[in-house]
């Protein structure tokens, strides 16, 4: 009576101590590999934040076509990228982040050296409903910030949706909650950072 108690005991034990020791393996073994796709897909997005056309497809050219472009550098403790041009710094891609409707939103916003234009927008994680706020992603709304004039902005408003009288960019149908999300997460940093690297 006591054995036959003691076998499935001893055998879920077995069976759960393989299993954990075989998902160990498996995390421990595939982690670099997904450290380096997980690069690979931010060096993207900072490319495509400044502009840069590349082969999504092809991890080495991305690789080579960052390095050929941009250095990073160190600014507390967030890492900025540095669009550079015959060893001159053209433009910063930083992050920005903020609440949402349903989570964080996370994005870097490219900007010129001299803080007059938005170079480009890209998300890099956001849990906003899909169709609505998700569509945040769209090249139709990122297209906006593409070449963006901010020098005549006041009151770190550098982000306005129409029809405002100074309004520069259009929100997202149906997804009003998520649209002044992103409008004041993106003044908001984009406003300290310019202050950050002026010293002000």
């Amino acid at each position: 009576m006591k054995k036959s108690f003691a076998y499935p005991i001893i055998f879920m034990t077995l069976i759960t101590a393989i299993s954990v020791f075989a998902l160990a393996f498996l995390n421990e073994s595939t982690a670099e590999r997904v450290e380096t796709l997980q690069e690979t897909e931010l060096r993207t997005k900072i490319l495509y934040a400044f502009d840069i056309k590349v082969n999504t497809t092809d991890p080495e050219e991305i690789e080579r076509v960052f390095y050929a472009n941009i250095k990073e550098e160190l600014s507390g403790e967030d890492k900025i990228y540095i669009l550079m041009e015959n060893n001159k710094e053209i433009g910063y891609a930083f992050p920005v982040s903020g609440p949402g409707l349903w989570g964080n939103i996370d994005a870097y916003v490219a900007i010129s050296t001299n803080y007059n234009e938005l170079l480009g927008l890209v998300f890099t994680k956001h849990s906003e409903t899909p169709g609505l706020g998700g569509r945040i992603e769209e090249e139709a709304f990122l297209q906006q910030f593409r070449g963006l004039n901010i020098s005549g902005t006041q009151d770190g408003n550098y982000i306005v949706y129409r029809p405002a009288s100074n309004g520069n960019v259009d929100a997202i149908a149906g997804a009003t909650l998520t649209s002044q999300s992103v409008a004041k997460l993106l003044n908001e940093d984009i406003d300290n950072f310019i202050k950050t690297r002026k010293g002000e």
